[in-house]
């Protein structure tokens, strides 16, 4: 997918900033340690398990030394295992959701990661790479509804280098609420963070009926 620019628009006009200075979430997420190490052990065994059906991911080139990346499509939905090889262990996941809460025509370009990664491999720039990945495949992203600490610095850091802001979820439609909505809009749980992928651009989402301009009023 490689889609063209399309001249800006008068409604877009301001709204993007490359560094929002506030894009605060509902930052309520926790997930005990142990929980996350026995669902990544199960998953391992799976994988080198030939009757399962995870031993058939793909391998995908290598992007970090020492890490390997297996790779599945179910559904439309993509899921990205990291394995540590010399550990003989899986680092983490992330798994590329669909949104139920869109419409049929943007169903295709937007997906909803959702990662889970061992505390050792955490801060080591894995999942960042891996939301990489998800952006190269032509996808838009689109958050939570609520974060954990460490997926919304996540989000912050990838928008140094991808355009980033605020999006409600309504009438299974994508309004754009600009880089820093009121505090009442943040706080909605309609209210979502968008990543743009390489090759989009707020213009073309617009252009193609994806994203719908929104007036920064108060949730329904």
């Amino acid at each position: 997918m490689n889609p063209q620019a399309l001249p800006p628009l008068p409604w877009l006009a301001g709204f993007f900033m490359r560094w929002p200075p506030r894009m605060e979430l509902r930052i309520d997420v926790q997930r005990p340690d142990e929980s996350i190490e026995r669902e990544l052990d199960t998953l391992h065994r799976r994988l080198h398990t030939a009757a399962d059906p995870l031993a058939s991911c793909a391998t995908l080139p290598g992007r970090l030394p020492g890490l390997v990346w297996r790779h599945r499509e179910a559904d439309g939905e993509h899921y990205v295992y990291v394995e540590d090889t010399a550990r003989r262990c899986l680092a983490g996941y992330t798994v590329f959701n669909r949104l139920i809460e869109v419409d049929r025509r943007t169903d295709p370009h937007v997906r909803a990661p959702h990662s889970r990664y061992a505390p050792d491999y955490q801060r080591r720039g894995i999942a960042t790479a891996v939301y990489e990945w998800g952006l190269e495949q032509g996808f838009c992203l689109v958050s939570g509804a609520r974060q954990s600490a460490g997926a919304h610095a996540l989000w912050l850091a990838l928008g140094r280098r991808f355009e980033l802001g605020y999006v409600a979820l309504r009438k299974r439609r994508m309004h754009y609420l600009g880089a820093e909505p009121p505090s009442a809009l943040r706080d909605d749980l309609s209210t979502r963070l968008l990543l743009i992928g390489p090759g989009w651009s707020l213009e073309r989402l617009q252009a193609l009926g994806l994203l719908q301009a929104a007036r920064p009023a108060a949730p329904p």
